[in-house]
């Protein structure tokens, strides 16, 4: 961080800049000031404070919320001792060297917050560190240690993890299923990040067994689905594609299932599936379907019976929700354009159509 005046021990002022107010005993010992000459600011009726180790905001006044997220950012990500500097950067994690931030980036409820989720409650700040860092927490700051930590995103010029990440910290941190469920679905709702990306951060926190937790995803991915179908059913009829047959499983003829699809044109043997993992309803088919999907052999063989059906002269076009969401009309173009070539191809084997 650079400023344009040097501070005066002797003549301390409240700076607009908020990078200004709060400021570690690294960047006032650069600009003169010693760490006696802070702590002598620090006393009892002073002009400054000193809300964490190492971190000073240079009015008397209860700091801000930002001077907070700032302080907590500066406290966790203050270089190592001498001696003690661990591992190297991993190469693009590093903030800007002025920022006295290092590798730390605020997580949980705090970056949520700046997200722009509104389901997150209030609380101490999470702010996610390389597992190396030998640092408490401490006062309002929560460290969470990773051995791996995401690319940070810049929100309002602080470094905060990705929302998929922050939602499984805050979700560690929380015991009452109705909060987790909240900012679940809010996730969802707000278009802030896909189902699948959650989930697989919650499995990697080994998140899912929690009780708080599993109710909560069911719902959320239920909601993922709902309106991933949603925007697969404007996309046909705002674009004018073919009416299809909605939710259908397909088989061979006294055969195995071949799986399931969210939409299937008979006529021209192209299905559309949602990328998307989420619970599937049962339909009336005769169990084979059903009893796979309850064994779990359905996903798992995703890939799979993607191919079979292909070999089977089946299109199997793929949408990801986030595409029906941002790019609607080129995604009517990819299936508009499967269904035009169906009469070049030679004709797909027959097979059943069961409503799911």
């Amino acid at each position: 961080m650079t400023q344009n005046t040097p501070l005066s021990p002797c003549h301390p002022r409240i700076a607009d800049d908020v990078r200004q107010r709060v400021l570690s005993a690294a960047q006032l010992r650069a600009q003169g000031v010693s760490a006696a000459e802070a702590a002598a600011h620090c006393r009892a009726g002073g002009p400054w404070q000193q809300p964490l180790p190492g971190v000073y905001v240079l009015h008397p006044e209860p700091p801000t919320g930002e001077e907070r997220l700032r302080s907590a950012l500066l406290y966790a990500g203050r270089p190592p001792a001498s001696g003690r500097r661990g591992v190297p950067a991993q190469p693009g994690r590093e903030a800007e060297p002025e920022s006295g931030y290092g590798e730390a980036m605020l997580t949980g409820l705090a970056a949520l917050a700046l997200h722009g989720f509104a389901a997150a409650p209030a609380a101490g700040i999470d702010v996610l560190v390389p597992r190396t860092r030998r640092l408490r927490s401490v006062g309002y700051v929560h460290l969470v240690r990773s051995s791996g930590t995401p690319r940070a995103e810049q929100v309002r010029g602080l470094p905060v993890a990705p929302v998929e990440r922050a939602l499984a910290d805050a979700v560690a941190g929380l015991g009452d299923p109705l909060a987790v469920r909240g900012l679940l679905i809010e996730a969802v709702r707000g278009g802030h990040c896909e189902p699948a990306a959650v989930v697989r951060e919650l499995s990697r926190a080994k998140l899912l067994g929690r009780p708080q937790v599993v109710q909560a995803v069911d719902s959320f991915l239920a909601e993922g689905r709902a309106l991933a179908e949603a925007r697969l059913y404007d996309m046909v009829r705002t674009y004018g594609l073919p009416e299809p047959l909605w939710n259908v499983d397909l088989r061979l003829p006294g055969g195995p299932c071949l799986g399931g699809v969210d939409a299937y044109w008979p006529e021209q043997a192209v299905a559309v599936e949602l990328d998307i993992r989420a619970p599937r309803r049962d339909g009336p088919d005769d169990g084979r379907c059903r009893e796979e999907r309850e064994h779990g052999t359905e996903r798992s063989g995703h890939t799979a019976e993607r191919e079979h059906l292909e070999r089977l002269g089946v299109t199997v076009v793929p949408l990801a929700p986030r595409k029906l969401r941002d790019a609607s009309e080129e995604q009517a173009v990819v299936v508009r354009t499967a269904l035009m070539a169906a009469a070049d191809r030679e004709p797909a084997a027959y097979v059943v159509i069961l409503p799911r």
